[in-house]
């Protein structure tokens, strides 16, 4: 019939259709906790509530437009056996425009004639008022969480700065800090593993640092034999370590606490001169496990056997004395030689 190609009259039964919008809210909730895009995320959903709202506004204005009767007068849709006006695609085109010129308010819209009219415009405007302050706020605060890590990082790297100012630290370590700290950026290593990881449980937090360390760990050849659950106990216990370059990981003589498994960059291991480079180390090197040990025949005890140097910027896992012999008490057949 005509009243159901031209008005929303039948359509009515269907705003049952409106209980499933707590549905829309669930997934929603559920996609930004799992996608890898949250802020993206957020912008695209706020531009599909905005759509969402214009679309149900120019549904009541067609709505209003029938009840008080089409082409009556300058505000309501125009007479729908004129030319196009009867087409469905115009008839929607026409009100989401008027729509949302109305919740916008960037545009002129015709002048109400009526006090219906008036009143329809007038919630129109609050509405619109409302979508605004919602806008600005939502990508304001998306905008905020997207620099924040930024701007937390920068507020450590100032505090730093005015700490070595107040200390008159020299210029030259001054620069050094900075680097440093450029580099942790540029690597995206500006996140407190151990913060973040803290809310986790055991298990779940066991199953992220295997999948991050374990392939580094294999690759060192005193711990490619061990068995599995030792490699994970001692994957469980690694620390990163950053060097920047020129820094001396360990000297020659000193007491050794820990041992070094290189995660990425160059280092050198060089003489007492600092010059003569005897060999130079790389992904997946190892070095210091003398000094924790008790390798049979050496004779240096626990004291460092060599000068390593950074020769750039170096990541390395640390594996100290105390947590190696203690993953060792549980699997004591990796003792022995």
């Amino acid at each position: 019939t005509d009243c159901h190609i031209y008005v929303p009259c039948p359509v009515l039964v269907r705003f049952n259709r409106l209980a499933r919008i707590p549905r829309m809210g669930e997934f929603f909730d559920k996609t930004e906790t799992r996608t890898n895009f949250p802020n993206a995320f957020r912008i695209c959903k706020v531009v599909l509530y905005i759509l969402v709202i214009i679309h149900w506004n120019a549904c009541l204005y067609f709505a209003v437009s029938y009840a008080i009767g089409f082409g009556t007068d300058g505000w309501v849709y125009k007479n729908i056996t004129i030319g196009r006006n009867g087409t469905f695609t115009h008839q929607y085109i026409y009100s989401f425009y008027w729509s949302t010129l109305t919740l916008t308010t960037i545009g002129e819209t015709p002048q109400p004639e009526r006090d219906i009219e008036y009143l329809f415009v007038v919630v129109d405007f609050l509405v619109g008022v409302l979508i605004f302050a919602t806008i600005v706020g939502n990508v304001g605060s998306m905008i905020t969480n997207m620099n924040q890590a930024r701007a937390d990082f920068q507020n450590r790297m100032d505090g730093v700065k005015q700490y070595m100012e107040f200390r008159k630290v020299s210029k030259d370590l001054e620069t050094r800090v900075i680097k440093w700290f450029d580099y942790l950026w540029s690597n995206k290593q500006t996140l407190d593993e151990e913060g973040v990881l803290q809310s986790l449980p055991d298990k779940l937090k066991a199953e992220i640092a295997i999948h991050v360390h374990l392939d580094t760990l294999k690759q060192v050849r005193i711990f490619q034999d061990c068995e599995p659950g030792l490699l994970v106990e001692l994957v469980l216990k690694l620390k990163l370590q950053v060097f920047s370059p020129g820094d001396f990981v360990c000297r020659k003589g000193d007491v050794g606490k820990e041992m070094y498994i290189v995660k990425r960059g160059k280092l050198s291991v060089v003489a007492d001169d600092c010059k003569t480079v005897y060999a130079t180390l790389g992904a997946g090197s190892v070095f210091g496990e003398v000094s924790i040990l008790n390798i049979a025949g050496n004779k240096t005890g626990n004291r460092r056997t060599a000068n390593v140097r950074s020769v750039g910027y170096s990541d390395l896992f640390c594996l100290s004395k105390d947590d190696l012999w203690d993953a060792l008490t549980e699997y004591p057949e990796a003792k022995r030689p």
